[in-house]
């Protein structure tokens, strides 16, 4: 039984019986033993007696009525402490611990009986009644009684027929009765719309509104499958079947059916999740709750749909800024963990347009926007495909993010019709292979929301703190997809960029809904609006680096080696297509000492072409005065170099040949005071003696050339220009973290190491795709 007395420990008394003193005052009895509590007669006398805690209250009143002299039968009285609250076998103890004031009373048979006669009467006193009643009625000795005389009835006709706080005290009345496991399962449709009209009227009073929302609360958590059969249901198949009598026979069903004929109930207690009063807000929040927890399958899409009309996720978010009390903390928790539950079943729930109107609808909507020119297509063929989808199998195309991605889409398209034209037609206009999927790119953004929230089976939230970016679903989604357009447009990606813009919006995810109960909502817009494609990149290429140490794991040493080679031969490849290609350089004298001179062949001519062959082996050139077009083929390069002489490219080694020096004897020369020219370089044989000697025109063509040679010699491993190995050291790191982009969409994990036995050989497995 509910309580309002103190509590106190248990005690055991010292005698068994009850000593009391007229108006007495004095501390003690005359047996000498100390009185426990002060109880009032019905003719206002008080007297001090002891009460002994073992003895049944039947027994404690008899002695009471023989001490005192009272003339009634024992079984006419009660005892009620003075707020009211019977005192029972299952109290008593408490009371007497507490030394609380006590009242001799009417029994709950002749107070059940007399407040029924004033409910029936409708008298003058018929608030002092109700008032009665709504303390009364929580024992259940009185509600028996009071069932007994048909008070069930006679109460609901009050509540039919009162308004105000008469209504306020007969629908407390009522929701203290439900409190009770029985008595109330002929309460029928009529009164479960009576609540329901109290509700949807705006005029009510607060006092009025708190209990009616605390009833229908109970009604729709009265469900058989709530009830005390509920564990046979499973047992024989079927839905479980309340026994006779059984209060368990109400539930949501029976609630929505009389929802539906007042439409305004809804949206009256949604608004009334903004009222001043938090206790209003709170009983609103506990019926929202209770109506998500027990929706069934039958009116599910219809009720869910109501509420994301009338913006619920919204009015809560406020609340979440501006309550006071902790239980409405706990129901917010509560409303997160059922949108959960929503948005898993709409996740898992397939898209069926040819089954639900609801489902075609949002597909014609999602079309229409687009404005595709349906003469130029064939609609049948090639109609989904031109807004991003992979066929024209709907169910199967929307089946990893069900109709959570569809209504998605719908609300993304609903957010900015003219927004959505725009990119259809904009990728429309694009070659087929650089258009962005905007329906699938709509799927993975929901996925990955998803992911992040942790939206899984059976769709329920652990979540401790307050996640508004969550209840914001759809508007978040509409940024994330925006940002992916963006990135794709900044980027130049075309349809194999797709899995790395998943990633690097997974990234951004990340990043944006960060420390979701405490940022502002113009953060979150900020970071998907205003993030500029290369800081996306590096941020994620740092993520990447720092998350876990995952670079330094022995697998990804051996995949940074393998990547490294990988990239020496990309960039061997393209030095090999520069000698190839062939180009023009300056012819040069050597000037360094360690250049033998007996050899030399004086270049007459200041310009020189030179091409590799096919085979690797020769280099062809010419000299010539100037510049002119050399034809693919060794036609017009009628010397060559056998680079199988070649034992060294050295750089640095030579000056400009100039018309002032044409005539100079070499072999006489001392070592020239000229400064080499860096660009320069000499193909040197075993012993020293200058083959070529020639000057790059810049910087690239000398790191192409001399690097391009090095790599020709049999070890091939020699890269003379700092350019080169930069180059080489850049494309192994965007090698590598584009492999962890792959590897992260793919959801891989990079073992930190075994627990038992030693490492494989070859790590090759790991990174098959390579």
């Amino acid at each position: 039984m509910a309580t309002n007395g103190e509590a106190a420990p248990k005690t055991a008394g010292t005698s068994s019986q009850a000593a009391a003193q007229g108006n007495g005052t004095t501390p003690q009895s005359k047996s000498g033993l100390v009185p426990t509590n002060n109880v009032t007669i019905k003719d206002g006398m008080t007297v001090r007696t002891r009460i002994e805690p073992t003895l049944p209250v039947d027994d404690v009143i008899r002695q009471l009525c023989v001490s005192l002299q009272i003339q009634e039968r024992p079984t006419m009285f009660a005892l009620r402490d003075e707020n009211g609250e019977l005192v029972t076998n299952d109290n008593m103890r408490k009371k007497i611990k507490g030394k609380a004031n006590l009242r001799l009373v009417n029994a709950p048979a002749i107070e059940a009986a007399e407040i029924v006669e004033r409910l029936m009467s409708k008298d003058a006193k018929l608030g002092l009644a109700l008032t009665a009643l709504r303390k009364y009625i929580k024992a259940k000795q009185f509600a028996d009684e009071f069932l007994k005389r048909d008070g069930l009835g006679e109460l609901i006709s009050v509540i039919n027929s009162t308004h105000g706080n008469q209504l306020a005290y007969a629908l407390t009345a009522m929701q203290n009765l439900l409190e009770l496991d029985h008595g109330w399962d002929s309460l029928d449709d009529a009164f479960i719309l009576k609540i329901v009209q109290i509700l949807s009227s705006k005029q009510s009073l607060i006092n009025v509104c708190r209990p009616a929302t605390a009833i229908l609360k109970k009604l729709v958590e009265a469900s058989p499958a709530c009830g005390p059969t509920a564990h046979l249901a499973s047992s024989s198949r079927g839905p479980p079947v309340p026994p006779p009598g059984s209060v368990y026979r109400y539930g949501f069903d029976a609630v929505f059916e009389q929802m539906r004929k007042e439409t305004r109930l809804l949206e009256t207690v949604v608004d009334r999740l903004g009222s001043a009063d938090t206790t209003m807000a709170l009983y609103s929040m506990m019926l929202i709750n209770s109506l998500l927890a027990n929706a069934t399958d039958t009116h599910w899409d219809e009720f869910t749909s109501a509420l994301e009309r009338l913006n619920v996720r919204k009015a809560v978010i406020r609340l979440m800024s501006s309550h006071t009390i902790e239980d409405l903390t706990s129901c917010i928790l509560d409303f997160q963990a059922n949108m959960m539950r929503v948005t898993y079943r709409m996740k898992s729930t397939l898209v069926e347009p040819d089954l639900e109107d609801s489902h075609a609808a949002a597909l014609k909507y999602i079309w229409t926007s687009s404005k595709v020119d349906e003469e130029v297509i064939n609609v049948d063929i090639y109609k989904w495909r031109k807004i991003g989808l992979d066929s024209e199998d709907i169910t199967q195309e929307f089946r990893e993010v069900g109709v959570l991605g569809l209504q998605c889409l719908r609300h993304f398209v609903a957010k900015d019709p003219d927004y959505w034209t725009k990119v259809v037609q904009e990728q429309l206009s694009r070659p087929e292979e650089r258009r962005c999927p905007i329906a699938k790119a709509s799927h993975e953004v929901t996925d990955l929301l998803s992911e992040h929230w942790a939206i899984y089976a059976p769709g329920y939230s652990t979540s401790t703190t307050f996640q508004p970016f969550f209840l914001n679903f759809y508007r978040v989604h509409a940024l994330a997809t925006q940002f992916f357009l963006r990135m794709w447009n900044e980027s130049g990606a075309s349809r194999g960029d797709f899995p790395r813009l998943v990633a690097l919006t997974r990234s951004q995810v990340k990043v944006a809904l960060r420390r979701e109960n405490e940022r502002p909502w113009h953060e979150v817009e900020q970071d998907f609006l205003e993030s500029e494609y290369r800081a996306v990149r590096d941020r994620q290429m740092q993520e990447l680096e720092m998350e876990d140490d995952i670079m330094a794991k022995v697998p990804m040493r051996n995949l940074r080696a393998k990547l490294y080679k990988e990239s020496a031969e990309f960039v061997r490849q393209q030095r090999m297509h520069c000698l190839l290609e062939g180009a023009w350089f300056m012819n040069a004298m050597p000037v360094m000492s360690g250049i033998s001179r007996e050899t030399i062949r004086r270049p007459t001519l200041p310009w020189r072409f030179m091409r590799l062959d096919n085979g690797l082996k020769y280099l062809h050139y010419v000299d010539s005065q100037v510049k002119f077009y050399v034809r693919k083929g060794f036609e017009d390069l009628p010397d060559r170099i056998d680079l199988s002489m070649v034992s060294e490219i050295a750089t640095g080694t030579c000056v400009p040949y100039g018309n002032q020096l044409r005539d100079v004897d070499m072999a006489a020369m001392p070592t020239s005071p000229l400064a080499a020219s860096p660009l320069s370089f000499s193909l040197l044989s075993a012993g020293s003696t200058s083959l070529a000697d020639q000057i790059a025109t810049d910087l690239d063509r000398w790191a192409d050339w001399t690097d391009g040679l090095n790599m020709l010699r049999k070890d091939g491993a020699h890269v003379a220009s700092r350019e080169t190995e930069s180059f080489i050291q850049a494309l192994t790191e965007i090698g590598l973290k584009i492999k962890l982009l792959d590897l992260t969409g793919e959801k891989v994990d990079i073992p930190s190491g075994l627990v038992m036995g030693n490492p494989p050989t070859n790590c090759d497995f790991f990174f098959s795709d390579l």
